[in-house]
């Protein structure tokens, strides 16, 4: 199946023309049925698996709802959490209003979320993440969107944990299509064990807003 949207650039300037004419009461309709899940401020709920997105731009939001749509993420291999959003997926609006709702996403706000893991060392998390992570997702994990990488600062620490493993074991990252997702495994395979992943993670927290 062929992509349904452009490049990375095609991205951006789709996202940007909606912006100059968003309504938030549209964005609001079109955000609703994600809002049982992800929270009305699009702050997460982790009792739910559902992730904190706000922090995210809407570039990469699109990004990620165009793989779930197109099944490069959530197939039979992926976490239940993955085939759960794959399979809801077909409550989100048309494509071509897509744009308006991960701008909207990206327009809420919340505070971070709270931690719920413990003994990452982020000294020692830094030092690994400069060295595997940094190129791409910026010294302050801020994300760069011209090399496809998102910002992970404000991310919750369950999350990031969970997509660190499911790169590691193939739960993501499997389809040929996703060309980011098989970078990552190659990346997330170089941080040895639970300890590595926990420092990474307790480095980036540190970096919150």
């Amino acid at each position: 199946m062929h992509s349904l949207f452009p490049p990375l650039l095609g991205l951006f300037l789709a996202i940007m023309a909606f912006v100059a004419r968003a309504d938030e009461s549209d964005g609001a309709a079109l955000y609703a049925p994600c809002a049982a899940c992800h929270g009305a401020a699009a702050e997460g709920n982790v009792d739910l698996r559902a992730p904190r997105l706000n922090h995210l731009r809407p570039v990469y939001i699109l990004a990620q709802l165009d793989k779930f749509q197109r099944g490069l993420r959530g197939g039979n291999e992926a976490s239940v959490a993955a085939q759960q959003m794959a399979e809801s997926s077909d409550l989100l609006p048309t494509v071509a209003r897509l744009p308006e709702l991960a701008f909207h996403i990206s327009e809420l706000t919340s505070p971070a979320s709270s931690s719920t893991l413990q003994g990452g060392d982020p000294i020692a998390g830094g030092k690994s993440f400069m060295r595997l992570c940094g190129a791409c997702h910026g010294a302050n994990a801020m994300g760069n969107v011209a090399l496809n990488a998102p910002r992970l600062a404000g991310a919750d620490d369950w999350y990031l944990l969970a997509q660190l493993q499911a790169f590691r074991e193939g739960q993501r990252g499997r389809h040929r299509e996703d060309r980011t997702g098989r970078q990552m495994r190659n990346m997330a395979a170089m941080l040895s064990d639970e300890q590595a992943l926990q420092d990474v993670i307790a480095y980036i927290r540190s970096q919150q807003e």
